[in-house]
This record gives C-alpha cells, structure tokens and sequence, in this order.
C-alpha cells in the first residue's frame, strides 16, 4: 500500500483487487457463463465492427431471449460500473474522467485480449464499448456522490468567515 492513504482508501483498494479478480474470473472461467473447464475454442472467434452485436442482440432480443439481451447489453455496461467508481477512490489521478475512462478501457482490453489468446469467449469490439460506458457511468455516480456529500457536509459543518478591514 501507499503510505499517506487514508482507511477508506486502503479498503477501496481491497475491494477493487476483489473486484479486479471477480472480473477476470466471470469473464474467463466461470461455468455459468458458458465456460466449460478444459473447453477451447479451436478458431479464435472476435468481432471488429461497431455496433454489430449490440444490434443483433437488439433486432433479434426474442429469438435470443431477455435473459441473453441483459447479459450480453446490459451486463457488460453494469458490470463496469464498480471500475468507474472506485478508481477515484483509489487514486488521486483517477479523479479526472479521461484518465478515469481509459484505464477502465484497458482493463477491458485486456479482458478482451486474454479472451482472444486464450480462445475462451471471443473479442468483441461491442463489449469494449459497453464496458468503457459502464466506466463512465460509474465515474458518473461518483462524481454525483462526493458533489452531494460535500454539499451535506457544508450544511452540517458551516464556516463563519469574519473578514476584518486592516486600517493602515
């Protein structure tokens, strides 16, 4: 740990390896999500066209079933949100959006890429797109959150501030 971190920071830290992990593990082991241990695809399977299998997901949502749009759409934008929200927790840099933003874009990628190399999913273009939005949605709540606990701690603890005129 970094030394000057405050309780709340250490353990934003702890969550957010947690969360690191957990996130790794949904996304390349988990049997739930249709992984099958010792199971490999023999040809890597990725999309590069934007918007491709967002659509799909969309036109054809009841052929796939809702279960199949919420996780795929709607999953993966939420599934990011605790990345948008806790890095500023975490980190004095990360407190600005765009830096915020991209290290949750990397982080994606590179979800993405072990998903490629290792032939467990595929590399979705659409999904780096959902995570990056989750990202900023979550960066989002927690601008909104400290703009509104600053706003509550000014009206429990007001500063009274006397200015005096010096008379030369």
């Amino acid at each position: 740990m970094i030394r000057g971190t405050t309780k709340i920071q250490k353990t934003c830290w702890i969550v957010f390896i947690v969360y690191l992990f957990a996130i790794f593990y949904f996304t390349i082991f988990a049997e739930s999500m249709g992984r099958v241990p010792g199971d490999v695809i023999s040809e890597p399977r990725y999309n590069l066209i934007p918007f491709a299998e967002i659509k799909r997901f969309i036109v054809y949502r009841r052929q796939l079933g809702m279960k199949a749009f919420m996780l795929n759409v709607v999953g993966n934008c939420i599934a990011f949100m605790p990345c948008g929200f806790l890095l500023p927790a975490v980190s004095r840099r990360c407190r600005r959006g765009v830096i915020c933003v991209l290290i949750g874009f990397f982080v994606s990628f590179f979800i993405e890429c072990t998903q490629l190399i290792f032939r467990v999913g595929s590399f979705d273009v659409d999904d780096l797109l959902l995570n990056t939005l989750g990202v900023l949605l979550g960066f989002v709540i927690n601008r909104s959150v400290q703009y509104y606990r600053i706003k509550q701690r000014k009206k429990l603890y007001p500063r009274e501030v006397n200015i005096r005129k010096v008379e030369k």
